[in-house]
């Protein structure tokens, strides 16, 4: 089993793939990870505010990783903002059996509720530089992307609304 999480920006897509991790044993790859390794090896001249083009271009990787997870059974985590909303187009049904999928976002209202726990929860397992840009209304905008973008794919997207660990942990006892 492959299981893809995105979603926008501070949503905690790390923070539930580490959960996952403890809870399943899966391990799981961090497209951040292979962005920044790609960036600071020098294999690309995008930088990390790059999005579009880091999708683009990290996509085809991470689909063959997943691809070769589940030709050899192995379970997998994957987690980052850089899947594209036609994620499915990349597989056909012999691996889409194999992969589920989650996307989080937070509501408008969660957000201007909660914009300083979300703040204050940025580095939870991961420690980011620098958060200056991260204002409410840019994580509105984010957030509204990945909601319209997957929804109009067709995909289910956990929107939190009000209790961000219920949420969680509802995902994870699915």
């Amino acid at each position: 089993m492959v299981i893809l999480i995105t979603g926008a920006s501070h949503t905690g897509k790390t923070l539930l793939a580490q959960r996952m991790l403890e809870k399943y044993k899966y391990p799981y790859l961090s497209i951040d990870h292979l962005k920044m390794g790609m960036i600071r090896s020098g294999k690309t001249n995008l930088t990390p505010e790059d999005d579009d083009a880091l999708t683009d271009e990290l996509w085809p990787i991470v689909c063959e990783m997943i691809k070769t997870a589940i030709e050899n059974r192995q379970n997998l985590i994957v987690e980052g903002g850089y899947i594209p909303f036609n994620w499915r187009k990349s597989f056909d049904e012999l691996y889409l059996g194999s992969i589920r999928f989650i996307c989080l976002a937070f509501s408008d209202e969660f957000i201007d509720t909660h914009f300083d726990e979300i703040r204050e929860h940025r580095s939870d397992i991961e420690a980011r530089q620098d958060d200056g840009n991260c204002t409410i209304v840019s994580l509105k905008d984010d957030n509204r992307r990945y909601i319209d973008g997957f929804k109009t794919a067709g995909e289910k997207v956990f929107l939190i609304k009000t209790d961000y660990e219920q949420m969680i942990q509802s995902i994870l006892d699915l």
